[in-house]
This record gives structure tokens, sequence and C-alpha cells, in this order.
């Protein structure tokens, strides 16, 4: 077994997913495995893998589209190594992005979670900062110089205010994660709940911004954009901060209940999309979206 997996969960762009494969093949470090798993059905794609010769590269295509969760599982139950990268099939690694997680991990060696260095590009691949990511780094995500290992309650609060991770980029500790995956129950906020189950079990992350090491591709629209203009991701949204916000009462970690049921970023996030879907003329998701942002689930 190797002590790196890439896994790439593909579905869409069949030119972004050969750019990202590229990508990891461009990386300093050249030890460890890439396990493409196709959900698509796009038929010049096998070929293309066959033509690679690269035995570090391993495709596979799903008989029938499983959809995001279940080809993302798939993906962790496939994964073999001591540690696993989840990348989006249209998102960028630096060359060095192993050599620097490798080096990260040697110095906190029971980190079960590193969030590298990222910077977001557009649907050209040109380097972008909307409100979405602006939010994310200035309001939400801990203000880190250099690097800093977090965990346990204190983890949990930042990432339920607001969820400044960029999932796609973070490395793993293979173990933990498999012992995890990803929840059946989430279609979108699955990226969170995974975190936070990690957190109760007591892992710590890596949080680095001292290289940029990962280009996160952040398109005009996606699938979670036209599902946020339908209300549907915070239908879950709210789903699941309910059900977190008990488990943190439980567990005794009262702020991180409490940042459960306020969810600003979430709440934020819905009045920002109001104004689509009403343009849209998505009378229902408007409605969900202003009970999301103006509604919160605390409790005094």
């Amino acid at each position: 077994m190797g002590t790196f997996d890439f896994m790439l969960p593909y579905y869409g762009d069949v030119r972004l997913m050969q750019d990202a494969v590229r990508s990891v093949l461009a990386q300093t470090d050249p030890d460890f495995r890439l396990v493409v798993i196709d959900d698509g059905k796009e038929p010049e794609v096998p070929g293309w893998f066959a033509e690679l010769g690269d035995d570090r590269v391993h495709y596979r295509r799903n008989e029938q589209n499983l959809g995001i969760t279940k080809n993302f599982q798939k993906c962790v139950e496939l994964s073999e190594a001591d540690h696993v990268v989840i990348m989006g099939c249209d998102d960028l690694l630096h060359p060095h992005y192993l050599e620097t997680v490798r080096a990260i991990l040697k110095e906190n060696p029971g980190a079960g979670m590193v969030q590298p260095g990222v910077e977001v590009i557009d649907g050209e691949g040109k380097v972008t900062s909307g409100l979405a990511d602006n939010t994310k780094r200035l309001l939400y995500a801990p203000q880190v110089k250099g690097r800093r290992l977090m965990a346990g309650e204190e983890l949990a609060v930042s990432v339920l205010r607001g969820n400044w991770l960029y999932f796609p980029s973070i490395t793993w500790r293979g173990e933990a994660l498999r012992s995890v995956n990803f929840r059946d129950d989430y279609s979108v906020i699955q990226d969170l709940a995974l975190v936070v189950d990690l957190l109760e079990l007591g892992e710590q992350m890596v949080i680095d911004n001292s290289t940029t090491v990962f280009r996160y591709r952040r398109h005009a629209v996606s699938e979670s954009s036209v599902q946020a203009f339908s209300g549907t991701r915070f239908t879950e949204a709210e789903r699941y901060f309910s059900a977190v916000a008990d488990r943190m009462d439980a567990r005794g970690w009262s702020k991180a209940a409490k940042a459960a049921r306020f969810h600003s970023a979430s709440r934020f996030h819905a009045l920002t999309m109001l104004p689509g879907a009403l343009k849209r003329g998505q009378r229902d998701g408007a409605r969900v979206l202003a009970r999301h942002a103006f509604t919160s689930g605390e409790r005094g």
C-alpha cells in the first residue's frame, strides 16, 4: 500500500478533468497513486486514460451513474493509502502540493486533516476573489499566519459558524476517513458533516497559510448554486444544523451547538441568493431562502 492517494470523482467537462489529472502527474514528489472514478459516459475518456501509460493512474468507469454522494463514498472505499485527497475534477494542484503536505504531516504526524493554502480560480483558470471567498477569508476563517493546529470544540465552532474550508484541497488521514465516510442523507453539506464527524472522534486539523498549493475552481453557475436558487440546499442545511446542534449539546460543546443553531454564514448565503431566486421566478425557492435567512434555530 502506498502512502498517498489522490482520488478523483469525475463527472462533467472532459478538458477540465484532463487538466486536473495533468496537475497531479506534475507533482515534484512522484510517490502517489491517482484513482479516477468516472461517473459519466463521455466516449473518449477511457481511451485517453489508456494512452497515459502511467502505472500510478488507475481508471474506473461506473456501470451506472451513482450521483455525487455515492461516488464520493466509492472514492473513500477504494482508497488505500495512509493519506488521501478527494479533489474536484476541475480543480488544480500546484506542482509542490504533495511535497508541501508531506512536510506538514512530518511536523504533525498525528493530524487527521490538513487544510493547505488555496487560491480560487474561475472557469477560465484566472485567479478570482468574489463575495463568497472574501466572506470566508475575512469573517469566518481563523486568522492564521503560517501554520496552526486546531481541534475539538474550537474548530467545530469555527466551521459551524461558516464553512471556510476548501474540501477538495484537504488531505485526510486515510484510516480516519475510511472509518467515517460521507453520510448517506446529505448531498450538498456532506463535506461539513464529514469534518464535524471527525472532530467528534478527536481528529485534529493543521491549517497552513504559508504556501499556496491548490487552485480551487469556482464556476459562475454550479450544481450547488442551482439547488440554492430552488432552496434545496438550504432545506438540507436546516436539517443538518438542527441535528448537529443537538449532538453538540449532548457532547457538552455548548458554543458549537449555539454556532450550529445560528449558522450565520449559511443564512447570509441564503440572503445573497434570494434576489436571484426571485428574478428566476422561483417563488417557492424564495420562500425557503427567506425562511432560512431570517430564522435561526437558536434557543434562548
